[in-house]
């Protein structure tokens, strides 16, 4: 399964920059391909980008050219658009109205369509990536001030998102009418910060002051902070893989704790899924809340029986099926002395491909487990997700080709079950057939928008009237 992106902004405070590091640190598991941070003194703005980790993108001292009170951060894993420099954010612009960057988590599924006609239109285009669509469509705006545009911009987009942008004057963050991508809202020494996840906060010391909610514009500036509706809330629908594998489980996302959801949804599995066994394992590092829920349900012994090597990048970020079964191996590694002559069962938080599931359940067996039970703490991804979380095509999704049986053949797995979208729920305080604010498309293929909706009439129907309104 491959991340996200992180996004972080803040606005009033003279260490800008060095927070915004400080925050993309703690936000470096959602995106692990490109950092970049932009800044804004008040009369210019400054940004530097690259590829690689927070710290080595930062590295020499970067940091020191960025001065200003306010700045936008963001960590990236591309979900739309190569793995390039030129699609790291946040993307910087400079045009009439002023300076603008502008920091995206998510995805839009009407992008290419928007695209197209800009491009039409005379529109050129620096990157691949969809968060460009949004700078043009804001500079073409026909409003005097930025958020009006802004708000206007965004009535036009279908998909996820969680958009932070900073212009020479306000601070803008924006959450999709969805709520499929997180963001919050914090305050530090009088600042006020947003961010994907509130463990940037904590780390830098900031408090918590609540969910933004979807549909939400919040513009920070000198006067303080203002919130606006850019689009009436329509069915929310947060992805329940936030907190199943993406957010860290020290954050808190829409009221619920990350790691007590995936301690319960643990306890849920062991519940629907029993097995005679002699000690609970789960797979660093999203896993382990889930196997420790799991092992205190099943009055079974949790022990730590793979070990992670916390220097090797995630597996996903390989190119190449060869390059990341390697990955895997130099990745984690069995503890013999745990898991030898033992049945186990091993705990993951989702089975997608299955060769990652099928390497580990082989490396227990090499360590000597009699036994090795694969239970996942969520149900199936048999549908690709098109909003932000790069899943495979569907035709590479293991569970929609194969029965839960084939796929455990394919493992070579003693016993596979997964939890059902019914019992998922239920960690969330949701009873069977009661409406419920979370995205589960992976699993299910309905999906809460239209996935390839055109905006053709819209846009044409704008240029004809280009008059202040």
């Amino acid at each position: 399964m491959h991340e996200e992106c992180g996004v972080f902004g803040i606005w009033g405070h003279e260490q800008a920059a060095q927070l915004a590091y400080y925050g993309l640190y703690a936000l470096q598991h959602r995106g692990q391909e490109s950092a970049g941070i932009a800044v804004i003194d008040g009369q210019t703005m400054h940004s530097h980008r690259g590829m690689g980790l927070v710290t080595e993108v930062f590295a020499n001292d970067r940091l020191q050219s960025l001065r200003g009170f306010a700045a936008v951060g963001h960590v990236r894993y591309s979900t739309t658009g190569e793995s390039s420099i030129r699609n790291a954010q946040p993307l910087v612009f400079d045009f009439r109205q002023g300076n603008l960057a502008l920091a995206h988590n998510g995805n839009l599924v009407n992008a290419r369509h928007i695209r197209d006609i800009l491009e039409h239109q005379g529109s050129i285009f620096q990157s691949t990536s969809d968060t460009e669509v949004v700078a043009h469509l804001i500079a073409r705006g026909i409003y005097k001030t930025i958020p009006e545009n802004v708000r206007e911009s965004m009535s036009m987009l279908k998909g996820a998102y969680a958009f932070v942008i900073l212009t020479d004057h306000e601070l803008i963050a924006m959450r999709d009418p969805h709520g499929l991508r997180p963001m919050a809202l914090g305050q530090l020494d009088g600042a006020y910060v947003v961010a994907s996840e509130t463990c940037a906060f904590d780390t830098i010391g900031a408090t918590f002051v609540r969910d933004i909610e979807p549909g939400e514009m919040l513009i920070i500036d000198h006067n303080g902070l203002q919130t606006h509706r850019f689009s009436e809330t329509a069915h929310k629908a947060l992805c329940t893989f936030e907190y199943i594998y993406f957010a860290r489980p020290d954050s808190d996302i829409d009221g619920f704790n990350v790691h007590m959801v995936r301690k319960q949804l643990g306890r849920l599995l062991a519940r629907e899924a029993p097995v005679e066994a002699d000690v609970v394992i789960g797979v660093p590092d999203s896993s382990i809340s889930a196997a420790i829920g799991f092992a205190e349900e099943a009055h079974l012994p949790y022990e730590i029986g793979l070990i992670k090597n916390k220097y090797s990048g995630r597996t996903f970020i390989q190119p190449s099926q060869e390059l990341r079964s390697l990955g895997v191996r130099l990745k984690l590694s069995a503890v013999k002395k745990i898991v030898a002559g033992k049945r186990v069962v091993m705990v993951d938080d989702s089975l997608v491909r299955g060769t990652t599931s099928a390497r580990l359940v082989s490396l227990l067996r090499e360590a000597g487990a009699t036994e090795v039970h694969v239970r996942i703490s969520s149900p199936p991804v048999r549908h690709s997700c098109f909003y932000g979380i790069d899943t495979s095509a569907r035709e590479e999704l293991i569970a929609a080709k194969k029965s839960i049986a084939e796929i455990q053949s394919f493992i070579g797995a003693d016993s596979l079950a997964y939890m059902e979208e019914a019992t998922m729920l239920q960690a969330f305080g949701v009873t069977a057939n009661e409406p419920h604010g979370f995205c589960n498309a992976c699993f299910t293929g309905r999906y809460p928008t239209e996935i390839f909706p055109t905006t053709k009439t819209v846009l044409e129907e704008r240029s004809k009237h280009p008059v202040e309104r």
